[in-house]
């Protein structure tokens, strides 16, 4: 299982690319950290989720 914002999820062997266009977030107004390290968005596409990771997704909102 892979922990994604707080729940268990059974995402093993996919992208965090194709894991963020499946939850409808916008790639390009979210953050995301995995396993406690910033992950680079060049890298959402390549990095692949494994039992036992887990993520924070931070979307960022507009206003004033």
């Amino acid at each position: 299982m892979v922990k994604i914002n707080g729940e268990s999820f059974d995402a093993i062997g996919i992208s965090i690319a194709k894991y963020l266009s499946d939850a409808g977030y916008d790639i390009k107004r979210v953050a995301v950290e995995l396993n406690g390290d910033i992950l680079a968005k060049s890298q959402y596409e390549n990095t692949i989720l494994c039992d036992g990771d887990s993520v924070e997704v931070v979307s960022f909102v507009g206003g004033g």
